[in-house]
């Protein structure tokens, strides 16, 4: 049952990174080459240290080693560039690890258990991919309507200057172009 646990806890993780996206900074090169470089000597380490475990054990610690580069990667990738789309990776990268990681856990049970505990994780990724995409689409419809209402308040401050006459209502459109990003 812990591993379900895990799984959810993957879940929201997954759900609050892609709610974030709009918060992400982007960062710098330097930045994103030191990271990359920590992440690399992490997944080295991590994956030395399997070598004490046997079995079943060493391949689940390799697993989690995997996984956990993995994500750092895209969460890198992210907050690199804060886009939606890497958001929305991220989010899958991390459904897609945690599921890999449950499953090699699950090579430890045998019959019904092992089937009910690959059942599990097969149930907690589509869940976590359902959430990424839900996620995808709330941002997409975030921007749609930003976009829209930032459309009806250009062209309300357009109707407001429609009723000045010369030079006033030139200035006024060029602010209100100004004011609403609009090139033409």
């Amino acid at each position: 049952m812990k591993h379900v646990s895990t799984l959810h806890a993957a879940l929201f993780t997954a759900a609050m990174v892609i709610g974030s996206a709009v918060l992400a900074e982007p960062m710098t090169r330097a930045e994103y080459g030191t990271v990359k470089n920590r992440i690399e000597a992490e997944y080295k380490d991590s994956k030395a240290a399997c070598d004490k475990f046997t079995d079943n054990a060493k391949d689940v610690c390799r697993e989690e080693a995997k996984a956990k580069e993995r994500v750092a990667r895209a969460e890198l990738e992210f907050n690199r560039s804060g886009t939606p789309k890497d958001a929305a990776k991220l989010a899958t990268i991390r459904a897609d690890t945690a599921y890999d990681v449950a499953k090699e856990r699950c090579d430890d049970r045998a019959g019904n258990d092992k089937q009910v505990c690959v059942g599990e994780a097969k149930a907690a990724h589509a869940k976590a991919l359902a959430v990424a995409k839900l996620e995808q689409k709330l941002g997409a419809a975030r921007r749609d309507t930003a976009d829209d209402k930032r459309e009806a308040d250009y062209n309300l401050a357009k109707e407001k200057c429609e009723a000045l006459v010369g030079a006033n209502k030139t200035s006024c459109l060029a602010t209100a172009k100004a004011n609403y990003d609009k090139k033409s």
